[in-house]
């Protein structure tokens, strides 16, 4: 079957900045290179920056744009909403594209609170029963060496799992000069470093044991407490608290800049996490070992074509940890790429993505992570800023 004579997936997006380009990428180039059931349409982008939006689109190739994220769920050329939004409007924006028929791909966290969240699990689980799908983003679990090393803990390979650390370190915000965004207000993102990117290496640690956190034990921080306002680009004025000292306009941070916790899985694991956007020196570094009883696992995204395996059953005198080289057409994605050697990027994670998702739509099946995932991932965050405004205490996380 050719590219034109397929079934389309029209594809409606909300947002149009780092995500929306990311995701744009994506829906442009999966058929590219995997032969899928749907043909990823890109119907129409929406923005309130007309603009912004219309510049967008000419260069990754949307069809239109509307100003008005509403006008998609009433367009018959949209399928699917593709939400890239700022965490404020996660749930409205999902539950009416839901309601109106829609499949929906939202970005994480999935809201910015765990009511919101449960009643988008509520609105995608009333969807399900009407042939609706739905799939919150943590991207990285498309990853090849993430894949594997869930593979390889399912398979029983490194034993019984004893500790989990996971790291997430970025420093674009060491400099106290950095300008404020809406990811530094509370209001609109909800949270800092712990939901932008620390709900990423929840997510993973979950997927890749088949486990759940039970409960948390935190410490959270915020370092600089205002920062300068940007230029005229739209937001001045947006984000509340914004003062003027010595003509530099400036905005009080209300979220975190880090969150360190201890965390028990369901099995009994004892875990660590860090998320920070203060490690001088690291720009993307998700660290994640697992310590079990017959092995170990340890991948860093800043070597993301890497899995480092240890076999505890091999010989002492020449066991040690493994470098594998995630390329092979038999590891996870890979068939549909390079050659063996010819590494991946930051932006495969996403086409990976978008190509799980029209499969599972054409195949009338839920896709993972699910809206329901994406819930319990809110609920470890939630008990992570309970316990650490309690100085601490041990917080318990419902199942």
């Amino acid at each position: 079957m050719t590219e034109h004579s397929k079934a389309t997936l029209g594809i409606g997006m909300v947002g149009y900045s780092f995500m929306g380009t990311a995701h744009s990428h994506a829906w442009r180039n999966s058929a590219s290179f995997f032969d899928l059931p749907l043909s990823p349409r890109l119907s129409v982008i929406a923005g309130r920056n007309e603009a912004a939006a219309r510049a967008a689109g000419d260069k990754f190739g949307w069809q239109q744009v509307e100003t008005d994220w509403r006008a998609l769920l009433s367009r018959d050329d949209v399928d699917l909403v593709d939400v890239c939004t700022p965490g404020d409007t996660h749930a409205e924006i999902a539950i009416a594209a839901l309601e109106a028929g829609k499949h929906v791909l939202c970005e994480k966290p999935l809201a910015n609170t765990v009511p919101e969240a449960e009643s988008m699990a509520d609105a995608a689980a009333a969807a399900r029963e009407r042939g609706v799908r739905s799939m919150v983003g943590f991207t990285y679990r498309r990853v090849p060496a993430i894949v594997l090393a869930r593979t390889l803990v399912a398979d029983g390979r490194i034993g019984d799992i004893r500790h989990v650390r996971a790291q997430y370190l970025q420093d674009w915000l060491v400099d106290p000069a950095a300008p404020m965004s809406w990811r530094l207000d509370k209001q609109r993102a909800g949270s800092g470093a712990l939901g932008d990117i620390g709900a990423h290496i929840v997510d993973l640690t979950q997927y890749i044991t088949g486990e759940r956190i039970t409960g948390v034990s935190a410490m959270m921080e915020t370092f600089v407490g205002r920062r300068p306002m940007p230029g005229d680009d739209g937001d001045v004025g947006t984000l509340g608290g914004h003062v003027t000292g010595d003509d530099v306009q400036m905005g009080d941070v209300t979220v975190d800049d880090t969150a360190v916790f201890l965390a028990r899985f369901s099995r009994g694991a004892l875990a660590t996490f860090e998320a920070t956007r203060y490690a001088t020196g690291r720009k993307n570094a998700i660290r994640i070992e697992i310590n079990g009883t017959n092995g170990s696992l340890a991948f860093d995204f800043e070597d993301m074509n890497v899995l480092n395996f240890y076999d505890g059953s091999e010989d002492s005198q020449t066991a040690g940890f493994r470098r594998i080289l995630v390329t092979e057409p038999e590891h996870p994605f890979l068939a549909a790429w390079w050659p063996p050697g010819h590494l991946l990027g930051y932006e495969h994670g996403f086409t990976h993505q978008a190509v799980d998702l029209v499969n599972a739509v054409a195949d009338g099946r839920d896709p993972e992570p699910s809206f329901a995932d994406g819930l319990r991932v809110q609920r470890v965050l939630a008990a992570v800023e309970q316990s650490a405004a309690k100085d601490s205490i041990w917080t318990a996380i419902p199942m």
